[in-house]
């Protein structure tokens, strides 16, 4: 998939504001943003690696905790207008049986999941161009059944739904959501510690695809939906065929 066009970058005289993008999804999918053209501004909770990430992309970043509404409210009405595109990324899913489940975890996973990309919604309202576009990051994991996934199978329902109808409310700003499998990056290594590898030799051998697919696929994608303003309402499964075995 190509993002550039004869014209030139895709993404020149664009700004792309990419929040959660010291890492993994969101440090791809900024790097890509950077070499297609954009202006790239970015947040993160992790100021130390935030910095390190704007002198190499020559982005203007902020430090802050996305989850603070107060705090994201601010940021916005900071922001220069118009910009083009925002992607959101955000923490892993929550799993854990009923018996061991912990409410106020549960609550700041929906905060994540759900109430953040609604809060950005609201405050893209007439800062983000006419035809730009808002990206969310959601799973594929959640679409089966299993002790422990009662939480995240909810919000993995939820999500489309969600997206669907953003992309009416707000348009002619588009908004799609991006659902991913199994993601090398450094949240996944954090996740499964010393069983990383055994996961990673697992889905090498049984995904259609025969590799792992990491941060540059999704931020292929991300740019593709950037690009294409074909896309609204939708929801791009990308899991190198996870869900097929």
């Amino acid at each position: 998939m190509t993002t550039s066009t004869p014209d030139g970058p895709a993404l020149a005289g664009q700004t792309v504001v990419v929040i959660g993008g010291s890492q993994g999804i969101g440090l791809a999918t900024a790097r890509r943003a950077r070499a297609e053209g954009a202006s790239v501004i970015i947040t993160a909770r992790n100021e130390e690696r935030l910095q390190q990430v704007g002198k190499e992309l020559r982005a203007d970043t902020a430090a802050f905790d996305a989850t603070d509404f107060e705090l994201l409210r601010m940021f916005f009405d900071a922001l220069p207008t118009p910009i083009d595109h925002v992607l959101v990324t955000g923490p892993g899913p929550y799993y854990a049986p009923l018996e061991a489940f912990d409410f106020d975890e549960a609550r700041r996973d929906i905060e994540s999941h759900l109430l953040l990309p609604l809060q950005i919604a609201r405050f893209a309202i007439g800062k983000v161009r006419p035809g730009g576009s808002l990206t969310f990051m959601g799973g594929t994991g959640g679409r089966r059944t299993a002790s422990g996934l009662v939480l995240i199978g909810a919000l993995t329902a939820a999500m489309p739904a969600m997206t669907r109808n953003l992309a009416i409310e707000l348009a002619p700003i588009r908004v799609n959501l991006i659902a991913a499998g199994f993601v090398d990056t450094p949240l996944s290594a954090t996740l499964l510690g010393d069983q990383l590898e055994a996961r990673r030799e697992e889905l090498r051998a049984t995904l259609p695809i025969r590799r792992v697919v990491g941060p540059d696929d999704i931020a292929l994608l991300a740019l593709h939906l950037m690009t294409n303003t074909a896309f609204t309402g939708a929801t791009i499964d990308i899991d190198g065929g996870q869900q097929l075995i």
